[in-house]
């Protein structure tokens, strides 16, 4: 049976990360934002457990062909947003190559998704606890523009 707890915690967790991202649209850049040919680009990475907690029938629990199993995995999330007038940006092609750095990645396309009524791109990737960072390069075609928009971020685990 779901955790009701859980699932309130899950959803406000979300919703919180949601508007964080929609208030900070004209931030500087930093390790989790970056501002690349007038797109704001924000970067999450979250424990793909957070997902875990809701029903199968729930979106966050099917999106991208459900929570992978196995340990490690991680929810990797990109938000776009035209950086002057701060109005998020839908319809985009987002793929990631999450990799340790000084070795090769994985490549995948970030997907399409709507939590708490926002639109973002996001897939699991499995990232185990290291002492080295990960660089996480982002790449967006957006519709009716020709160039490509690429950013790179690095990604360390938070340490307990």
């Amino acid at each position: 049976m779901p955790n009701p707890h859980l699932n309130t915690f899950l959803r406000a967790a979300l919703a919180g990360i949601a508007a964080l991202l929609m208030t900070a649209a004209f931030a500087a850049d930093s390790s989790q934002h970056k501002v690349v040919h007038g797109v704001a680009i924000y970067l999450g990475v979250f424990p793909a457990e957070m997902i875990l907690g809701h029903p199968k029938p729930h979106t966050e629990a099917e999106m991208h062909g459900g929570v992978p199993g196995g340990q490690h995995q991680q929810h990797v999330v990109v938000a776009l947003f035209d950086n002057v007038t701060g109005k998020r940006i839908t319809g985009a092609r987002v793929k990631a190559n999450v990799s340790e750095i000084g070795l090769s990645g994985v490549q995948k396309k970030l997907e399409p998704m709507l939590i708490a009524g926002t639109a973002s791109y996001g897939n699991y990737f499995n990232m185990p606890a290291t002492n080295n960072p990960y660089r996480i390069q982002v790449r967006i075609e957006l519709p009716g523009v020709a160039d490509v928009i690429e950013a790179q971020f690095d990604y360390q685990h938070a340490r307990a």
